[in-house]
Formats: structure tokens, C-alpha cells, sequence
């Protein structure tokens, strides 16, 4: 059977699934070697500056990607959105705050307007500053996300903003979960954690080897690693990534004052710069059960695709 859904139309896509624009992670290869086998990648933009999103763009060819920027930071940096609006991509995925400040920015270049959202209000709100599609994102989802499951929100945001398009988002890292966003009334789904463990991924190989590796059970969600980095995310998006010693001692014994504070920042700094396994985060979902080897984006693609295919077709009740 042939996918056919409100996202494979909209696009001319053959398989209803968009690379999440993971910041840093998802770069113009990673987001080429979706779009070229069929569904859409996208870039990620959330802390690129202009020439990293420049240079990603480049590294993305010809292919026909889009791109992803966390919003509460973009009323700074709307030079970030201009630069990339102009190159034309196919679709502008936000998340994370209030759409409306630019979507008609995004939507007058020609480019599709996502919208990310972690409640039925955003849906709602995402909806009538003209979001083209909606992503009902769960809290299983890898980096951040809210407090609500996927399994109620998806068709929760269905109902409240039909007929506009809803993907589902959190969790969904095998061809089950593609069928399972389609039978809750999905138009299909954003993929995150499952291509971090892409080839094309701009993480180091022994990160995506740790992510194959583990469970959901080791995943954690907090904002330490967020502190840290010196990123002053609003309250209610934690950040969900592997667990690891660095974390567990953290929490254990939180730093008291400034000094400390910049001590273990600079610890961090410079496990992360090695690509210490006990210090550096790895983003993963609750997913990470279903992600078990390092592989080229196209194949992770197609897996899902068909591992979906196969269970639709064989309950001719949820097929689309």
C-alpha cells in the first residue's frame, strides 16, 4: 500500500514522516537524507548562529528540506529567520512559544508553516495564527518537550483544530508508531531520536553508539543540562536526554553558589569537548528501546515505512 495522508499531499512526499529540526544534531546532510528517501528533513536551527545556517543550507544541496527554530529565542535573532526564509525552504517548523510574531514572515515566502505545540491551548492558538500543520508533540519525546503523553494529546489536537494537519510527535521511532499516529487521526509524524542515531547526524559516532545501546528507562528529564549551557529556557520545557554519572551527581549535589556553578560548567565543557560518555548529554526519547544500530537516514526512513505499511495493510481498519 501507498501512503496517502493530508502531510504526503501537502508536500508531495511519499512517507509521511518529518526529521525533527534537532538544534545542533540535524544539520542540511541529515535533513537531504530524509527529504531524498521520501519524506521531509529538516534543519535544525535553534542555537545555529548566520553562518551555521548558512553553511547547513549549503550542506543540504538541492534537496528540498526545510527548517526549525525554537521561537522564544527568534524575537532576538529574526535576522536568523529572514536569512533562512530567503533561501526558500520548504516548510518553517516552530516551537516553544507564541507563532503568530511570524507567520506571516514565514508563510509570505512561500514556505509551509509548522507549528510544535504541548497542549490543546497551543494547538488551538497555533491554529489561528495560521499554522499550514500542527505537531502534537507527548513528553516522551527526546530534547524538550511539556508534560503531556502523546497517546491523549495527538487525538485531543485533532479534534480541536481539524481539518488543519496534525503529526504526531514523542516516542515515534518505528514502524508501529507510525501506525499508531495514524490511527489516532495523525496525518502522519515528526521522527527525533531515531535520527540521532542517523550517519548523517552531527553527533559524534560513540554518542550515537550510546544512544543505540539504551533504554528509555535511561532516559532523564530536567534542566540541568540547560543551566549549564547558559540557555534560559521558560518554565515547563525540560530537556530529555540519556542519563549519565555527570547528572546523577548533579542533582545528588547541586551547586550552591556562582563559583560552583562555573566549576562544574567548566567540567562539563570540557567532558563534552571529548565526548566524555559520563559527562556529555545525549538527546534520546522514550524510544530509544527501538533504536539499536547506526545507520544511514534513508534506511531508518524506509524501516519505518515499511514495518508501517506492513501492520496497516494487515488491519484493512486502519489503513489510510
Amino acid at each position: 500500500m501507498a501512503f496517502d495522508t493530508a502531510l504526503t499531499r501537502m508536500f508531495d512526499i511519499e512517507i509521511p514522516i518529518i526529521s525533527a529540526p534537532m538544534a545542533m544534531v540535524a544539520g542540511g546532510r541529515l535533513a537531504a537524507a530524509v527529504s531524498n528517501a521520501g519524506g521531509l528533513g529538516l534543519i535544525g536551527g535553534g542555537y545555529g548562529d548566520e553562518a551555521w545556517i548558512e553553511a547547513e543550507q549549503d550542506a543540504a544541496g538541492n534537496a528540498p528540506v526545510g527548517i526549525g527554530f525554537i521561537a522564544w529565542r527568534l524575537p532576538e535573532r529574526r535576522v536568523l529567520l529572514t536569512q533562512a526564509t530567503a533561501r526558500k525552504p520548504r516548510a518553517v517548523f516552530l516551537s516553544f512559544a507564541d507563532i503568530a510574531p511570524f507567520a506571516e514572515e514565514v508563510k509570505s515566502s512561500g514556505a509551509r508553516l509548522i507549528a510544535q505545540v504541548q497542549s490543546v491551548g497551543q494547538a488551538e492558538a497555533a491554529a489561528a495564527a495560521g499554522a499550514d500543520v500542527i505537531v502534537a508533540q507527548g513528553t516522551e519525546a527526546g530534547g524538550h518537550g511539556g508534560a503531556r503523553a502523546t497517546l491523549p494529546l495527538v487525538p485531543a489536537v485533532v479534534d480541536a483544530v481539524g481539518p488543519i494537519p496534525v503529526l504526531a510527535a514523542g516516542g515515534v521511532a518505528d514502524g508501529r508508531g507510525l501506525a499508531a499516529a495514524l490511527a489516532l487521526g495523525a496525518a502522519g509524524a515528526v521522527v527525533g531520536s531515531a535520527f540521532v542515531a542517523a550517519e548523517e547526524a552531527l553527533i559524534t559516532t560513540d554518542a550515537k553508539k550510546r544512544l543505540a545501546a539504551a533504554s528509555g528507562d535511561h532516559t532523564a528529564k530536567g534542566s540541568e543540562f540547560d543551566r549549564l549551557r547558559g540557555f534560559d529556557w521558560p518554565a515547563g520545557y525540560a530537556i530529555r536526554t540519556l542519563d549519565n554519572p555527570f547528572l546523577q551527581d548533579m542533582r545528588a549535589a547541586p551547586p550552591q553558589d556562582g563559583a560552583a556553578l562555573e566549576a562544574l560548567r567548566a567540567r562539563f565543557d570540557a567532558g563534552r569537548e571529548r565526548d566524555d560518555p559520563a559527562i556529555a548529554p545525549v538527546i534520546a526519547g522514550e524510544g530509544a528501546d527501538l533504536i539499536r544500530a547506526v545507520e544511514p537516514a534513508g534506511d531508518i526512513l524506509r524501516r519505518i515505512a515499511t514495518e508501517a505499511e506492513t501492520i496497516l495493510s494487515n488491519r484493512p481498519g486502519l489503513a489510510r
